[in-house]
């Protein structure tokens, strides 16, 4: 179901796929290289050594570039990828929009004001573990709600992905994206969709985005498609690689370390 793809507040800070942080820290190394090359070649006249670091300089900045380039793509002021890649989850949520929703692992709450906006008479629960190692804060959740004018429907909390403090059969909807492969907490990352899906009321729906298609990660995909059809799941629909649909993610954006072999797996409860 093709939905208007609506855009987020301009002065909302939602962070970017490829950290400040990142880019400051290859920023720093090219910079390293640079001058240790420099003092190898003209201030000690070691040759060989301003040979290696010149060259590990040369693969440094071609990959500082690489990461600059997919941080505009990502950037929602920008090549705004990210908020393609967030509308292709919420078209793919069989939802009237009545009742509560919850975005797993919901990061600055990009795809939370999303929903929050598509459907204007939902309230929602936006939850995250927002560890050290994440640019995001539950503050920045809430006052990116603020700026998008929908903090009066809903509240963010910090949890664990893989268990959930919340009762079976809570939400309306369940909606995550690119999450699950990064719970630590969880090795079968399959534990973590049931885990999703335990707190889904039955009727309800369901829209979830990750790296499905890496057998790595999660198998075959279609095992686990008729397993929860086997359990009584009214719509199980799998779609593998969705990068490559409708040009959804540019070629250069389609590597492991960036997006590859993601899927969506939607229905209904």
């Amino acid at each position: 179901m093709a939905r208007k793809k609506l855009t987020l507040s301009t002065k909302a800070n939602y962070g970017n796929w490829v950290p400040t942080n990142i880019m400051k820290m290859l920023g720093a190394a090219d910079s390293v290289l640079a001058v240790l090359t420099f003092l190898f070649q003209r201030v000690f006249q070691l040759k060989p050594a301003a040979w290696v670091t010149g060259i590990l300089c040369l693969i440094f900045c071609a990959y500082t570039f690489y990461m600059w380039r997919c941080r505009e793509a990502f950037d929602f002021k920008k090549g705004d990828i990210r908020g393609d890649v967030h509308q292709f989850l919420v078209d793919h949520l069989k939802w009237d929009g009545k009742g509560t929703f919850l975005d797993i692992g919901c990061g600055a709450g990009a795809l939370t004001m999303r929903c929050a906006k598509t459907f204007p008479k939902a309230s929602f629960v936006g939850m995250d573990y927002w560890g050290k190692e994440w640019s995001y804060a539950k503050e920045q959740c809430e006052q990116n709600a603020k700026l998008e004018g929908v903090a009066a429907r809903g509240r963010f909390e910090k949890g664990d992905a893989a268990k959930l403090a919340f009762p079976d059969e809570t939400f309306d909807a369940v909606v995550s994206n690119f999450v699950f492969h990064e719970v630590r907490t969880a090795r079968d990352k399959r534990d973590v969709v049931r885990e999703a899906l335990r707190v889904l009321k039955k009727g309800g729906a369901f829209s979830l985005q990750d790296m499905f298609a890496q057998k790595a990660l999660y198998g075959d995909m279609e095992d686990l498609v008729k397993e929860l059809k086997a359990e009584g799941f009214a719509e199980v629909h799998y779609i593998a690689n969705i990068e490559n649909q409708n040009q959804l993610v540019p070629k250069f954006i389609q590597t492991p370390w960036m997006i590859k072999g993601a899927g969506v797996l939607y229905g209904v409860k």
